[in-house]
């Protein structure tokens, strides 16, 4: 099955209305072959969902539709700012705000139920990774996060190593080809193989304009989930042009 690429950008905690102005230059690499979105912080939802002509998402939201769970934001709150989509599960969240994949299975429906779309994310530690458990872990957490009725029509599925992210290490294309062909299998085992296949799998760990080539265009890599370089046209437009 043929899947179109995504490059997704995540700002974090990052940004300022000021910083929306980046969004202009990369409104025009996002006419091209390749799906384009940027999940931005809370405050600049709506300013950035009325300024882009690609999709504007949340990092985060919570698992249920309102209640007393302060600072959090819910799925129908950032649709009605102007978010299509949510990430979900992400590894930043996982381990400093100890979110379960119960969590994290909750967000993501509750995505679906309110006619979001979700990029759950999945990923190992450098110690998972080095002492040769890293395919059961991140397997094995796909399972457990997976919402029901998966599918590529509102899911996508990002694997991060954690050790990759944000310290300038890359897994090397044969790493990523491999964890994604597990990603891939365990998918099929869950959803069947036609639903499996319909689910784009990105690449996040520091990826740049230097490594997208070579990590966008290897096997079972249908985009990525982009963190630092996703701040600035100068960066994040290269990647999106490595892609198609």
């Amino acid at each position: 099955m043929m899947r179109r690429k995504l490059v997704a950008g995540n700002w974090k905690m990052n940004g300022s209305l000021a910083a929306l102005a980046e969004l202009d230059a990369i409104n025009d690499a996002a006419d091209g072959g390749v799906d384009v979105a940027i999940a931005v912080p809370a405050t600049l939802i709506h300013p950035a969902a009325g300024r882009a002509r690609f999709p504007i998402g949340a990092e985060d939201v919570h698992g249920a539709d309102s209640g007393a769970h302060t600072g959090c934001v819910s799925a129908p709150m950032v649709k009605e700012a102007g978010a299509s989509f949510s990430i979900v599960g992400h590894s930043e969240r996982r381990q400093g705000q100890h979110e379960s994949d119960a969590d994290v299975k909750a967000k993501a429906e509750a995505l679906h139920r309110h006619g979001l779309t979700a990029i759950l994310c999945v990923g190992e530690t450098l110690e998972q990774r080095e002492a040769g458990k890293a395919e059961a872990v991140v397997t094995a957490q796909l399972r457990a996060s997976l919402p029901d009725g998966a599918s590529g029509d509102w899911l996508s599925i990002a694997y991060e190593p954690i050790w990759a992210i944000g310290t300038g290490k890359v897994a090397t294309v044969a790493d990523v080809e491999a964890m994604h062909a597990a990603i891939r299998a365990a998918l099929a085992e869950a959803l069947g193989v036609d639903q499996a296949d319909s689910i784009r799998l990105l690449y996040g760990g520091s990826v740049t304009a230097e490594n997208a080539a070579g990590l966008l265009h290897a096997a079972n890599v249908d985009g990525a989930l982009v963190g630092g370089a996703s701040l600035t046209a100068a960066k994040f437009v290269p990647i999106i042009k490595a892609a198609g």
